[in-house]
């Protein structure tokens, strides 16, 4: 008699392949503010029904990716001065929190693993690669604060990025960087110290500083 599949075996489902597959275009800055995205567009893409493509869209409208007007016309958010300034303020509390708790459990494979990453940001800035520039950015963020072991907090933190995701690839491109962001070193530099303090100012300044100065 064969076994049951686990459920951990079984395909993702069509809606979920295009929500995982829409979520990382967003959060990577891939798609760019205020663009137009049709179901149609989306199932042609993905190859799958209309029914598939629209539940993906109402489960990211649902966590702020996109938006979705009366007539039904879905697109990437174009964010508010004062949007942006809120959201930097949540990644500034719910950042900091996850670092701090970060550090106790902050190994030496764990520097080692930040430094590495740091040093292909260093790359994907010197060849102008504004996606890779964020993809690499949330690996560095992301390995630290799974450190936390609070999961909760970084599918928060996560959401935020989600939200952000267009306008972080805005962001690079006023920010026209020629290195890593300096606050990472620091990042680093307070983990091997054990300092606390210092970690929560550099992590604090890093995920605000660029993105008060798009508000601004």
């Amino acid at each position: 008699m064969l076994a049951s599949p686990r459920l951990t075996d079984l395909p993702p489902s069509a809606h979920d392949r295009v929500y995982r597959g829409l979520r990382t275009r967003i959060m990577l800055g891939q798609i760019a503010p205020g663009q137009a995205l049709t179901l149609r567009g989306i199932g042609r893409e993905f190859e799958v029904s209309m029914t598939p493509a629209r539940e993906a869209v109402q489960r990211l409208v649902a966590e702020g990716a996109l938006s979705m007007s009366n007539s039904g016309r879905v697109q990437t958010p174009e964010l508010s001065q004062e949007r942006i300034e809120e959201l930097a303020a949540l990644r500034a509390l719910i950042e900091v929190e996850l670092a701090s708790r970060a550090l106790p459990r902050a190994h030496i494979a764990l520097i080692d693993r930040l430094q590495a990453i740091n040093g292909t940001i260093a790359d994907v800035v010197s060849n102008r690669d504004a996606v890779g520039y964020i993809r690499t950015n949330l690996e560095f963020h992301r390995a630290l604060y799974l450190r936390a072991q609070a999961p909760a907090m970084l599918a928060m933190a996560e959401t935020v990025w989600l939200q952000l995701g267009p306008t972080m690839r805005a962001l690079y491109g006023r920010l026209r960087r020629t290195e890593a962001p300096q606050y990472h070193r620091l990042i680093i530099a307070a983990l091997k110290a054990g300092d606390e303090p210092g970690l929560r100012l550099a992590v604090r300044s890093d995920v605000t500083q660029g993105l008060r100065m798009l508000a601004g």
